[in-house]
C-alpha cells in the first residue's frame, strides 16, 4: 500500500523538477512569497550542459526584472538582423537601438538559481526525479534517485514540472505528451576565427537547402568568437551545418575557416503550448509545456513568463488549501490570456514559412528590400509577442504591401 504522504513530516509546499530558467524562476517567485520550495536538478551543475543560443529580448528581460545583466552573463547586444536567402541575398533590418542580447546561458541559469536560493529555495544537484508519487489521483510528491545514496521520497503539495522537453512526467500526471511531428532537431556550436561579421548584428540563414523546416543562425560575441547553429525537420543537423559552413554563399565567407570548439544537440518543439499543462497537484512550465515560439524556437522568455504565472497560481492554491485541477486550471487560463493570440499568429507564420521554396524565399527578401520594409521595422522593440507586433506594423503601407505579397506567395504554394 502506498504511504499516506499527507501524514509525512517536512512536506514541501512545492517541489520543482529542473533547475533551468523556468524552474528556478518559479522557485524564486515562490520563495520570495515565503513558500517552502525544493528544486531537484539531475545534472551536477546548474546550467550545464547548455542547449540554447541564448539570444533574448532586452525588453522582455526588463519586464521580468532580469535586466541589466552583469558582464559575466551578457555577451553582446544587437541592433541589426541580417536575413540571407539560400542564394546569398541579404535583407537587413537596422533598429534604432539595441533590442536583443546574447547571454551566456550557463551563467544566466546560475544567476536565477542563486537568486532563488538567496530567497530561501533549497537546491539538490545530481538528483534525478524518477517518478511522481500519486495518491487518489493527486500528485503528492516525487521519488528521487541521487548520485549517492538510495532512492528517497519527497512529499509536496504541488509539483512543478520544469524538466524540459522529454514529457516523462507529463505522462505520469495523465497529460498528453508533446506532438513529436512538430519537433525540429538542432545543433549548436561555439566557433572561433570568424570573418566579415558585423558585431552588432545577428545573421539568419533561410531555406530548405541548408535548414529544412527551420533556419540557421550566427550570433557574434564581443570577444570575436560566435555561436552558430541550425535546426532541421529531417536528416542530421550536423550534416546540414557542415553544408552551411562550406557551401552557403554568405555563410561560407564568414565561417569557411572557422574552428568549431563545441557541439551540442537538442530538440525543439514548434507545435505551440500543450493543450493542458496542469492536473491535481501538478503544473508544467517552460519546454515541458511546449511554451516555445513556433517561429524562432525561443522558449526562455515565454517559459519565464509562465513560471511567474505558475508561482502566482500555486501560491493562491496553497493559501486556499486547494491544489485540485479545478483551481490550478487558472494557470492555463492566465497563460492563455497572455500567450494564446501570439501563439496562433506564430503557428500560422510557421506554416507559411515551411511552405516556401528556396526560390520564393529569395524573391520574398528581394521584395522586402524593394518596398523599404526595413524602414517600417526600425522602431520595433517587441520581438517575443510577435502577434501583437504584427498587428501594430500592419497600419504602415509597406507592411500592408508585404502582407499582400506573402499571402499571394502562400496561395501559390497551396493551389
Amino acid at each position: 500500500m502506498a504511504p499516506n504522504l499527507q501524514q509525512r513530516e517536512n512536506v514541501q509546499d512545492v517541489v520543482v523538477v529542473g533547475g533551468g530558467p523556468s524552474g528556478s524562476f518559479t522557485a524564486l517567485n515562490l520563495a520570495r512569497a515565503g513558500a517552502r520550495v525544493t528544486v531537484f536538478e539531475e545534472h551536477g551543475a546548474i546550467g550545464a550542459p547548455s542547449h540554447c543560443a541564448g539570444h533574448l529580448s532586452i525588453r522582455s528581460l526588463k519586464n521580468l526584472g532580469l535586466y541589466p545583466l552583469s558582464e559575466s552573463i551578457l555577451e553582446n547586444t544587437f541592433s541589426q538582423a541580417n536575413f540571407y536567402s539560400p542564394s546569398g541575398f541579404k535583407f537587413s533590418v537596422r533598429l534604432t537601438k539595441p533590442v536583443t542580447c546574447a547571454i551566456n546561458r550557463e551563467a544566466f541559469d546560475r544567476f536565477i538559481a542563486q537568486k532563488a536560493e538567496a530567497a530561501g529555495a533549497s537546491y539538490h544537484l545530481n538528483s534525478l526525479v524518477q517518478t511522481l508519487l500519486m495518491e487518489n489521483h493527486f500528485v503528492k510528491g516525487v521519488k528521487v534517485k541521487r548520485s549517492e545514496g538510495p532512492e528517497a521520497i519527497f512529499p509536496a503539495k504541488i509539483v512543478v514540472d520544469a524538466e524540459g522537453i522529454s514529457s516523462r512526467l507529463l505522462r505520469q500526471a495523465g497529460l498528453s505528451a508533446h506532438n513529436r511531428d512538430k519537433f525540429v532537431y538542432a545543433v549548436e556550436a561555439e566557433v572561433e576565427n570568424i570573418k566579415e561579421v558585423e558585431l552588432n548584428a545577428v545573421d539568419v540563414f533561410l531555406g530548405r537547402t541548408f535548414a529544412p523546416g527551420f533556419y540557421a543562425w550566427l550570433i557574434p560575441r564581443r570577444d570575436g568568437t560566435a555561436k552558430i547553429g541550425l535546426a532541421t525537420r529531417r536528416g542530421n543537423p550536423k550534416d546540414f551545418l557542415e553544408r552551411l559552413i562550406s557551401k552557403h554563399p554568405a555563410a561560407s565567407k564568414k565561417l569557411g575557416k572557422a574552428k568549431l570548439t563545441h557541439l551540442s544537440f537538442h530538440s525543439i518543439s514548434l507545435g505551440g503550448a500543450i493543450p493542458k499543462a496542469f492536473s491535481n497537484g501538478f503544473i508544467a512550465v517552460g519546454d515541458a509545456a511546449s511554451q516555445v515560439k513556433p517561429t524562432t524556437g525561443g522558449g526562455v522568455i515565454f517559459g519565464l513568463k509562465c513560471a511567474q504565472i505558475a508561482a502566482q497560481v500555486a501560491l493562491e492554491a496553497l493559501h486556499k488549501d486547494d491544489v485540485s485541477s479545478s483551481l490550478l486550471e487558472m494557470y492555463q487560463q492566465r497563460c492563455g490570456r497572455v500567450l494564446d493570440f501570439d501563439f496562433k499568429v506564430m503557428l500560422r507564420i510557421r506554416r507559411f514559412l515551411d511552405s516556401l521554396s528556396d526560390e520564393k524565399i529569395n524573391e520574398g527578401l528581394r521584395f522586402c528590400t524593394k518596398i523599404g520594409l526595413a524602414k517600417t521595422l526600425e522602431d520595433i522593440e517587441e520581438i517575443d509577442f510577435q502577434g501583437q507586433t504584427f498587428l501594430k506594423i500592419l497600419t504602415k503601407p509597406s507592411a500592408y504591401a508585404f502582407l499582400t505579397y506573402f499571402v499571394l506567395l502562400y496561395l501559390s504554394a497551396h493551389p
